[in-house]
C-alpha cells in the first residue's frame, strides 16, 4: 500500500510533490481527461485519508477479505471474532425502546396524521434512551457497542423497520458519528448531549441534484466571513430532515470539501428553504431537499479530521450504515416471512393448502436461508468495527448482500406467494414495494460498491507489482505496450521480474490447511470450501490485472463479476462459521441452503436433487413452525378487507 500519509495535505489533484495514486496513473496513461484522472485521484486520497485514521494492523490490507485473498496463511481467527456480551444498561435501554414501539402500534399511533413517524414516538424513544445508544456515556447517550446496536436493529425492524431505520440514520450517517469521532471536545459537549436525547434529530447532508455517486461534483459552497461561514447551495435526498435538526453538511470551502455541524433553524425563513418533492421510498420519513441562501453557520462548527478533508468524515459513517441496512433487511424479511407462512397454510389450490407444495416450501426455504445469511453478516461485520478494524470491504459485502437479499424477498417470494393480492391497498408488499427496493440505492448503489470493494482488493497488489510497470512505460513513453518489442521488454524488464517471481511462487505453492475449526457436517464441507476459493481467488484477480492492465478501470463489468464471486464467498465462508455456533437445527439446515446457493454461483452447477430435498424440507420444517427467530411477529390479517 502507498504511504498515505503523504496525501493528507493535498486534495486539489496533482499538485506539486503528490505521487498520483495507482488508479489515476492508470485512467492518464490509458488516455483518459486529466479532469476524469484528477477526481479519481481526489476520491482515492479520501478514500487513502480514512485509511490513515485506523492503526495499521487495523487498516485494509490488514482486514479479513484481503488477507485472506494475499497473505500466505489464512487468517482464520479473524472469521472467528465473537461479540462481546450487551452491557446491562444498553439492554435496558433496548427493551425499553422495543416497549415504546410496541405501545404505540398497538395504540395505532405510529404515525401521525401526515403518515410520518409521529412526534409523540419519537420524543418518548428519546426518554427511553433511543437516540443516544452511540452515543458515549459522557454525553448523555449509553455507549452500546455496534456488535450490540446492530442485531438490535433487526429486533426492532421486526416490530417497525422505519423507526429501525431512522436509528441508523441519526446514529451512524447522521451528524452524531461526525461529531463524536472528529469533533472536538467542546464540539462534543455542544452537540451530543442533544443528540442523545433526541432533542435534536440529524441528519447528513451529502448528495445534491449534480453530486450523487461521483462526490467530487459538489456545488454547495461555504465562504468564511468574519467569524461565520455563509453557505449556498441546494441538497437532495436528505432523510430526516426537518427544522429544528441537526446536521452534518459536506460543503466545499475554498475548494475543498468540509463538514460543518448545522443546527438548522427552527422554522424556514429566506435563507434556509426545504424543497419537497414526491418520492415513493422513505415515505414514513422526512425526505426532503435543503436550499441554502447566504445561510450563516459559526466557524466553530467545522469538522476538522486529523487528516484529509469533508470526504474523509463523510466516508468514515459509511461502513455503520452499511451494516445497519443489513441488520434492518433481516428483519424486514423476518416480516415477510412471518406474513407468508399464516396464507400458505390457508390458501389452497386443488383441494390442498399451498405450503405442502413444493415450489413453495422451496420459497420459504430459500428465504430461510437469506435471513440466517444475514445474521450472520451483521454480527461478524459489527464484532470487526467494534474490534477496531475499519471493515470497508466487509461492510460493503453485508450492504450488498442485505439490500439484494431484501429484494429477492420481496419480489420472488413475498409477492408471488401472495399472487395477485399483493397489490391491495394496505398489503405489506403494496405498500411497501419502494421501502423494500430502495436500499439497493441506499448508502451507494450496489454495483458500484461492488466496483469499489474490487478496487480495495486490488490496489495493494496494483500498486506493488503493476504500477511500477506503469511507470516505467510512462517514463519510456510508451501508450500501447508490445512484449514482443526488444525495446518495449528491456523498459520493462524490472517491474516484470519482479511480478514473475511472485506469480511462480503462487502458482508452485502448497495450499495448505485453513485453520478452520471443525464444524457439523455439511456446514464443514461449505466453509471449508469458501476459504479455498479465497485463497486461490488471488490468481484469478491477478490474471485480470495482468490481462486488462491500464484499462482495467473501463473493465466495470469484469470488475463487477469478480468482486461478486468474492463477496458470495465470503458470505459462504461467514454464513456456515455462524450457523456451525447454533444449536437450533432449523437455522444450520437455512445456512447449508444458503451456502449451497453460493457454491453453485461460483461453480456454474445445476441445483442437485439433494439440494431440492434439502430445501423443501427446510420449508417444511419453517412452515410448521420451526424457524423460532420469527416468535411473536405479528402477521397481520390473512384476508384482507379491501380498501379505497
Amino acid at each position: 500500500m502507498s504511504d498515505v500519509k503523504a496525501h493528507h495535505s493535498d486534495q486539489g489533484g496533482t499538485a506539486e510533490g503528490r505521487e498520483p495514486s495507482f488508479a489515476e496513473t492508470a485512467l492518464t496513461l490509458s488516455g483518459k481527461s486529466e479532469d476524469e484522472a484528477r477526481r479519481t485521484g481526489a476520491i482515492d486520497r479520501a478514500d487513502d485519508q480514512v485509511e490513515a485514521l485506523f492503526a495499521p494492523q487495523y487498516q485494509t490490507t490488514a482486514s479479513p477479505v484481503h488477507r485472506a485473498v494475499w497473505d500466505e496463511r489464512f487468517p482464520a481467527e479473524l472469521f472467528l471474532l465473537r461479540p462481546a456480551p450487551t452491557p446491562e444498561h444498553v439492554t435496558r435501554v433496548m427493551e425499553d425502546s422495543l416497549e415504546v414501539v410496541r405501545r404505540h402500534r398497538q395504540a395505532g399511533t405510529l404515525l401521525d396524521a401526515n403518515r410520518k413517524l409521529s412526534p409523540a414516538l419519537l420524543s418518548e424513544l428519546g426518554e427511553a434512551g433511543y437516540w443516544g445508544l452511540l452515543v458515549g456515556r459522557a454525553y448523555g447517550g449509553s455507549g452500546a457497542p455496534f456488535a450490540s446496536f446492530a442485531p438490535f436493529l433487526t429486533r426492532m425492524a421486526m416490530l417497525d423497520p422505519t423507526t429501525a431505520g431512522m436509528a441508523s440514520v441519526h446514529g451512524c450517517i447522521g451528524a452524531v458519528d461526525p461529531v463524536r469521532t472528529f469533533g472536538t471536545q467542546q464540539q462534543k459537549e455542544r452537540f451530543l448531549p442533544k443528540l442523545a436525547s433526541g432533542e435534536r434529530l440529524s441528519a447528513f447532508a451529502l448528495t445534491e441534484p449534480n453530486a450523487g455517486s461521483d462526490l467530487t461534483a459538489l456545488r454547495t459552497t461555504a465562504v468564511l466571513d468574519g467569524r461565520e461561514y455563509v453557505v449556498n447551495g441546494e441538497k437532495l435526498f436528505i432523510t430526516n430532515v426537518l427544522p429544528g435538526r441537526t446536521i452534518g453538511l459536506v460543503c466545499l470551502i475554498e475548494g475543498k470539501p468540509a463538514v460543518l455541524v448545522v443546527d438548522l433553524p427552527d422554522a424556514e425563513d429566506e435563507h434556509f428553504q426545504l424543497k419537497r418533492y414526491g418520492l415513493y421510498a422513505l415515505k414514513h420519513t422526512h425526505n426532503q431537499g435543503i436550499v441554502f441562501r447566504d445561510f450563516r453557520v459559526p466557524a466553530e462548527n467545522l469538522l476538522q479530521p486529523p487528516r484529509g478533508d469533508g470526504l474523509t468524515i463523510a466516508y468514515h459513517g459509511l461502513n455503520l450504515g452499511r451494516v445497519s441496512l443489513c441488520a434492518t433487511a433481516a428483519g424486514s424479511m423476518r416480516l415477510m416471512l412471518a406474513s407468508l407462512l399464516p396464507w400458505v397454510r390457508f390458501r389452497k389450490t386443488y383441494g390442498a393448502p399451498i405450503g405442502t407444495r413444493e415450489l413453495v416450501r422451496r420459497r420459504i426455504g430459500r428465504l430461510a436461508g437469506l435471513i440466517v445469511a444475514a445474521d450472520a453478516l451483521v454480527e461478524w461485520c459489527a464484532t470487526l468495527i467494534d474490534q477496531g478494524f475499519r471493515g470497508e470491504m466487509e461492510c460493503i459485502v453485508a450492504k450488498i448482500f442485505g439490500s439484494e437479499a431484501q429484494k429477492e424477498a420481496a419480489i420472488e417470494y413475498l409477492m408471488k406467494t401472495h399472487g395477485g393480492r399483493s397489490f391491495l391497498h394496505g398489503h405489506m408488499f403494496g405498500d411497501n414495494v419502494h421501502e423494500f427496493l430502495a436500499p439497493c440505492i441506499y448508502e451507494g448503489e450496489g454495483e458500484m460498491l461492488g466496483m469499489a470493494f474490487f478496487k480495495s482488493l486490488v490496489k495493494h497488489h496494483g500498486t506493488t507489482f503493476f504500477e511500477p510497470v506503469g511507470k516505467a512505460l510512462a517514463a519510456a513513453g510508451i501508450r500501447r505496450p508490445n512484449l514482443l518489442n526488444p525495446a518495449h521488454l528491456w523498459a520493462l524488464r524490472k517491474p516484470l521480474t519482479r511480478y514473475a517471481g511472485w506469480l511462480v511462487r503462487e502458482t508452485l505453492r502448497w495450499r495448505g490447511a485453513t485453520g478452520l475449526p471443525p464444524l457439523p457436517q455439511p456446514l464443514s464441507r461449505h466453509a471449508e470450501f469458501a476459504a479455498a476459493f479465497l485463497v486461490n481467488a488471488r490468481l484469478e484477480t491477478s490474471a485480470a490485472l495482468r490481462k486488462h492492465q491500464l484499462a482495467l478501470a473501463d473493465r466495470q463489468c469484469r470488475m463487477a463479476e469478480l468482486s461478486q464471486r468474492v463477496q458470495d464467498a465470503v458470505t459462504m465462508l461467514c454464513t456456515s462459521l455462524y450457523a456451525g455456533r447454533q444449536q437450533d437445527e432449523v437455522v444450520r439446515a437455512a445456512a447449508d441452503v444458503m451456502c449451497q446457493d453460493l457454491a453453485r454461483r461460483l461453480t456454474g452447477e445445476r441445483p442437485s436433487d439433494r439440494y431440492f430435498r434439502a430445501v423443501t424440507r427446510l420449508g417444511e420444517a419453517v412452515v410448521d413452525g420451526g424457524f423460532r427467530s420469527i416468535a411473536g411477529v405479528e402477521a397481520g390479517e390473512i384476508l384482507m378487507p379491501y380498501q379505497d
